[in-house]
C-alpha cells in the first residue's frame, strides 16, 4: 500500500492512499470474519462500528448461523450509524434453496450529523474490501428494515 507524505508548517503528515478519502482504516478482523460468513457460513450476520478514536472499522457484533432476522434488526443501535453484512437464505419460484450477501448501511435518522457523515464518507472504501456482496441496501429508519426490503433487494 503506497503512502504519501505532505509537509504542513514544520509537521509530516503520513496518509495512506487507500485510506484518503475517509482516513479510516478496516481491521483484519473486519474481513476474515465477512471470508467465514462468505465461504463457510459460520455467521448469519456481522454488525461492523466505526471506532473514532482508532480511526478504524471494527467488528462490533457476530451473529451466529441460527439466529433469525430479528435478531440482527435488534442488534442495530437506534441513534448511530453502522455497517451490516446479512447472510439472508430464501427459496426461488422453482423451489431452489439460494442466498445472497447483503451490505447494509444503516444511518437512522436520529443520528447525529457528524456520525452520518464520517459513515457515508467511509462507505465505498470499506464495501471495497467486503468482496463479494451481492446487494446493498441503505437504510435510515426501523421501517426500512424489515424483512421485505431484503426481499425487494433480491431484484436488483
Amino acid at each position: 500500500m503506497e503512502s504519501k507524505q505532505w509537509l504542513f508548517h514544520d509537521c509530516t503528515f503520513l496518509l495512506t492512499e487507500a485510506n484518503a478519502a475517509s482516513g479510516m482504516a478496516v481491521h483484519d478482523e473486519c474481513k476474515l470474519r465477512f471470508l467465514e460468513l462468505k465461504a463457510k457460513r459460520t455467521h448469519r450476520f456481522i454488525i461492523f462500528k466505526i471506532e473514532e478514536k482508532q480511526k478504524q472499522v471494527v467488528v462490533e457484533k457476530v451473529g451466529e448461523p441460527s439466529q433469525s432476522y430479528d435478531d440482527f434488526a435488534a442488534s442495530l443501535p437506534a441513534d448511530e450509524c453502522r455497517y451490516a453484512v446479512y447472510d439472508f437464505d430464501f427459496v426461488t419460484a422453482e423451489n431452489c434453496q439460494k442466498s445472497r450477501i447483503f451490505f447494509i448501511a444503516w444511518s437512522p435518522d436520529t443520528s447525529r450529523i457528524r456520525n452520518k457523515m464520517i459513515y457515508a464518507s467511509s462507505k465505498d472504501r470499506f464495501k471495497r474490501e467486503l468482496d463479494g456482496i451481492q446487494v446493498e441496501l441503505q437504510a435510515t429508519d426501523p421501517t426500512e428494515m424489515v424483512l421485505m426490503s431484503l426481499r425487494v433487494g433480491l431484484t436488483k
